[in-house]
């Protein structure tokens, strides 16, 4: 049976309780990165499917996981039949240094409009990614290779930012690893069916009515 718990969003969790604990400057910087408006709505974060739906799912992942790959088609017809999902996409690069650079890679994509196209093409890949075999999928996936690496050198610090963001989440939920979704506020680790990602955004939505 999957096992499933409702997240501790920081600051709201430390709001309901009606007084803010004095907290460290880095202690209080990393609350900011679990609010639930940095896991829900991070500016940095590309959205696909419904960019202006109140629901969210958020996805931990990383291009090297098999089991995102697996989940993947899965996650993108349910969000498509559903049509009422915002899908938040947090690269989460566990499984080493090329991983690293296939996140960093699609995320400079980001600033010329082609960042799903670049999630698209890196989870194309049929072998382990080298950095050469990076840059053919996103060319034949419609990327402006050069633009996207030159934005990466302009961009980094910001890239950086956005992946520490990610690690920290994912790190403070308790994941296991890749894949890893938030359904509303339900922390939903592992692979999951169709079936069972209908069920978890059936809960979630019925726990938000509940709560307004």
């Amino acid at each position: 049976m999957m096992s499933r718990r409702h997240v501790a969003f920081a600051l709201a969790a430390a709001g309901a309780a009606g007084v803010l604990p004095r907290r460290s400057f880095a202690q209080a910087k990393q609350a900011d990165v679990l609010s639930r408006d940095s896991v829900l709505r991070d500016p940095a974060a590309p959205v696909v499917g419904n960019a202006s739906a109140d629901f969210a799912i958020v996805e931990y992942f990383d291009y090297q996981c098999p089991a995102c790959k697996q989940v993947r088609p899965v996650l993108q017809q349910v969000v498509k039949e559903d049509g009422k999902i915002r899908l938040v996409l947090k690269d989460w690069p566990i499984f080493g240094d090329m991983s690293r650079n296939a996140a960093r890679l699609a995320l400079a994509a980001k600033y010329q409009g082609k960042y799903e196209q670049a999630h698209v093409a890196l989870f194309s890949a049929t072998s382990r990614l080298t950095d050469q075999s990076m840059r053919d999928l996103l060319a034949e996936g419609g990327v402006d290779v050069a633009k996207a690496l030159a934005d990466l050198e302009s961009n980094g610090q910001e890239i950086d930012s956005l992946l520490k963001r990610n690690d920290t989440q994912a790190t403070a939920f308790g994941f296991p690893g890749t894949p890893a979704f938030i359904v509303g506020t339900f922390r939903v680790p592992g692979v999951l069916n169709a079936a069972a990602f209908k069920q978890a955004i059936k809960d979630a939505r019925a726990a938000a009515r509940k709560k307004n």
